[in-house]
């Protein structure tokens, strides 16, 4: 294992770790008793108490978070109050819509952003990148539920050719279960492939720029092939980037979009649980997304090394 991934990977755990601290210390100051909202505001103390024990609430801190902890890592999340079903078969049912609705939302966005940020800086002060950065400034500035509500009244109620929301599993085939989230996908990608086309373009710009550009332009490689051969993957770190902190933010910002496609998704599960006070939903679930973003970020540095090993090498 090389001295660069080995730093990386205690950097992931020591943020794990950490992460679970403040997760856990930030959920258990939270004014309120568990017990008594299940219960109702009528309960008597020896119910509420008896509740409190079966939930183990009566123990320690230290002897929660360390249960939580080891239940972690033996896949026991507990057991929901307000679903009465394990934490972990609620969140493995979310993230099987979650997880391929941030894929694809983000791989609209990578192919949008790629293509429309290297046209315009390719076009640099001309028609194209005007009209590229205009529409990126619409897209920055729609919200994402208003262009999710516009894409349901033209392709659901208008022509009819995909469904006004609601996901059934992907029993019916991968085809069916993808037609329902194209829709909500691309309704997220709008605004993130806005932003990442004006960073493209920007560090596309800055590469083009450089000596060994013109010097391949200068040995007759065509300006399609400089840029795609040459250019793209010198420009490619900040992209990287944002990438990474968008599929972050697809990952855990979902919840307005679920909610107009009525999508069973983890967003529309971390907010019925915050009104239940369904604490132990909620902290499994923002450790989760929290694990999610750490992972993302430690991808995100690997890929910095394959792009530019010169970032591995000054690292080590």
């Amino acid at each position: 294992m090389s001295l660069f991934l080995f730093k990386r990977l205690i950097t992931l755990i020591a943020t794990l770790v950490g992460t679970s601290v403040v997760v856990f210390l930030v959920l258990e100051i939270l004014p309120g008793n568990a017990a008594q909202i299940l219960m109702g505001p009528d309960a008597s103390p020896e119910a509420v108490t008896a509740l409190a024990h079966k939930l183990g609430l009566d123990q320690s801190g230290w002897d929660r978070y360390w249960h939580w902890v080891t239940g972690m890592v033996h896949s026991d999340l507990g057991l929901s109050y307000a679903y009465s079903s394990p934490v972990s078969e609620l969140i493995l049912e979310r993230l099987s819509l979650t997880v391929p609705l941030a894929l694809l939302a983000m791989a609209l966005t990578i192919a949008i952003a790629l293509v429309a940020g290297v046209y315009a800086a390719a076009r640099h002060n001309k028609l194209g990148d005007v009209a590229i950065m205009s529409f990126t400034q619409v897209g920055i500035a729609v919200p994402n539920f208003w262009f999710a509500v516009l894409l349901i009244l033209l392709f659901s109620v208008h022509l009819k050719w995909f469904s006004a929301g609601g996901f059934y599993g992907w029993s019916d085939g991968i085809l069916e279960g993808a037609k329902a989230l194209l829709l909500p996908a691309i309704s997220l990608a709008v605004v993130q492939s806005a932003i990442l086309a004006r960073i493209t373009r920007s560090s596309v710009l800055e590469v083009m720029r450089e000596d060994f550009v013109r010097t391949a332009r200068a040995k007759g490689v065509s300006q399609g092939g400089a840029l795609w051969g040459h250019v793209l993957r010198n420009a490619l770190i900040p992209v990287v980037t944002v990438m990474g902190l968008q599929f972050a933010e697809l990952l855990a910002g979902t919840i307005v979009v679920e909610k107009v496609f009525s999508l069973p998704g983890l967003g529309r599960l971390i907010f019925e649980s915050i009104s239940n006070r369904d604490l132990i939903v909620v902290r499994n679930c923002v450790m989760l997304l929290a694990a999610m973003v750490v992972v993302v970020n430690f991808a995100v540095d690997l890929l910095y090394a394959v792009i530019d090993p010169r970032v591995k090498a000054s690292d080590i």
